[in-house]
């Protein structure tokens, strides 16, 4: 990761969303807006406008105290067996340097340590500080530099999230520190007065009033985002402070920030407070997040995969395979089936779901309403823990073999050992074989690839490429505009598509 700016991947643009160093700018106080003219009559014909807060001198003076700066030092060994230089003769210019160099060397004191800065504040008088991961990344010490100007290096890492770039550090204080607390920021609306408050470079607090811009936003940065949005700036140095309400109270801490120079342009993103404040609280408990865990995987419900359904609407979570033995196959719950309401929050659009889900706690009975086959249902399923070190399994590819006839633009063939062997299909995984992809075809566009095996036509299994025709046939004569196929790779894994239905 660079120093200055990571790049994040989903983000199509020239700009750059900055995660490492998205640290503050300003340096010190930045505190009052006022509101109208001058007069405090509103000048005759002309409405009396509120621009914001009059001041907010009186909320930063009582906070800034809980505000810290995170500097880091991380060492850099120099090249091993590197013959070492004779020494010049006893009396030779130069020669106390030569020895003096020599003697550092030895000792190891000759290494390069690289230091970072970031923000922090502080939400337990007894010493514990929050920050963002990526401030402390790949750091060998850690020092927390207080407003007053003490210092305290961290002597525990009492835990990390990579997944919302979240640090929990502890320091040993000699007295009680000024903490602050954390607010809900459920609560919070589009247009609410924000402020953030950094302590960049270590030279004193930072502060910067705006608005709230959006709330759930998603910036392509982890599998949990749900981001607040604010034009309060937030530049180099800010990294990890908090974002406040007018209050008093923490709603976000700031991450990161979209920029084509590596300053504030009014585009930046905190992760709110109640996801937070759920984590720090497992972090400080366990020393590990515990989030979580269904046991499915799920795709959108989109114009198209809806119209396949005959369903009225959009929305939900369409889940596209089911982990054996898991929460929700012991649920009864099934591939195909739409989930619209999860422990009593609606699913309205498929990221809700995994949210929702991680923040649930562990052993939780929830109540799960659902789509299947046109009918409402509702199953209770016990949540359980998500194993977070899985890795996904690998796809192999394959090249197919040409010359084979065509449907819906998918050359098709029962499944045999033959196809197993050339595609190397798990034996788990039974249907129909596409061997091949016209790519002028009704799915050349549709990520379909040689080596898939579709395993249902709009909820009807298939075996052989006999029984596909015929429900597309079926889809034809109901004049249905898609098909859903559910598809399975080489190893398994399970997904919806929808192809299009030619007349």
């Amino acid at each position: 990761m660079s120093s200055h700016v990571k790049e994040q991947t989903g983000l199509r643009s020239s700009f750059l969303l900055n995660r490492r160093f998205i640290q503050g700018a300003a340096l010190g106080a930045i505190l009052a807006l006022f509101a109208g003219a001058a007069s405090d009559k509103p000048m005759a014909g002309a409405a009396s406008v509120e621009r914001g807060p009059r001041s907010v001198a009186d909320i930063a003076e009582k906070l800034q105290g809980a505000v810290v700066n995170i500097s880091t030092e991380q060492a850099f060994k120099g090249v091993q067996n590197i013959p070492t230089p004779r020494t010049p003769q006893q009396g030779a210019p130069l020669e106390d340097f030569f020895e003096d160099f020599l003697d550092r060397q030895q000792r190891g004191d000759g290494s390069k340590r690289v230091s970072s800065l970031g923000s922090g504040f502080v939400i337990d008088p007894r010493g514990i500080v929050i920050t963002n991961n990526h401030v402390i990344e790949g750091a060998d010490d850690i020092y927390v530099n207080f407003p007053d100007g003490s210092k305290l290096k961290v002597v525990e890492i009492i835990g990390k999230d990579i997944k919302i770039d979240l640090a929990v550090l502890r320091v040993e204080p000699k007295k009680p520190l000024q903490a602050v607390p954390f607010g809900d920021s459920g609560k919070m609306r589009v247009g609410d007065w924000v402020m953030a408050v950094g302590n960049p470079f270590g030279l004193g607090g930072s502060v910067t009033v705006g608005i709230l811009s959006a709330t759930r936003r998603d910036i392509n940065a982890g599998p949990y985002d749900e981001f607040l949005q604010t034009d309060a700036a937030i530049n180099r140095g800010n990294s990890g402070g908090p974002l406040f309400n007018m209050d008093g109270e923490v709603i976000g801490i700031n991450t990161a920030i979209i920029s084509p120079t590596g300053g504030s342009i009014g585009i930046g993103f905190a992760v709110p407070s109640n996801t937070v404040a759920q984590v720090v609280e497992q972090l400080r408990k366990y020393g590990e997040t515990r989030r979580g865990w269904l046991g499915v995987r799920i795709q959108t419900v989109g114009e198209e995969i809806a119209e396949s359904l005959g369903l009225p609407q959009t929305g939900g979570a369409l889940i596209a395979s089911v982990t054996p033995d898991g929460p929700a196959a012991k649920a009864g719950l099934k591939v195909g089936d739409i989930i619209t309401k999860f422990d009593g929050m609606d699913i309205s659009e498929l990221r809700g779901l995994p949210r929702i889900v991680a923040q649930t706690e562990v052993g939780k009975q929830v109540e799960i309403r659902y789509w299947r086959e046109g009918e409402r249902k509702v199953a209770t399923a016990r949540i359980e823990r998500l194993d977070e070190g899985e890795a996904p399994p690998k796809v192999k590819k394959t090249e197919a073999k040409p010359n084979a006839q065509f449907v819906m633009g998918l050359a098709l063939a029962p499944m045999s050992d033959e196809l197993r062997a050339r595609f190397d299909i798990d034996k788990s995984v039974n249907g129909v074989v596409v061997t091949e992809v016209d790519p002028s075809g009704e799915a050349s566009d549709k990520s379909i690839k040689p080596g898939d095996v579709i395993l249902e036509v709009t909820n009807e299994k298939v075996a052989t490429p006999a029984e596909f025709a015929r429900r597309v046939r079926q889809l034809r004569e109901m004049k249905r505009k898609t098909a859903l196929l559910l598809l399975a790779d080489a190893t398994g894994s399970m997904n919806f598509i929808t192809v299009p239905i030619q007349k």
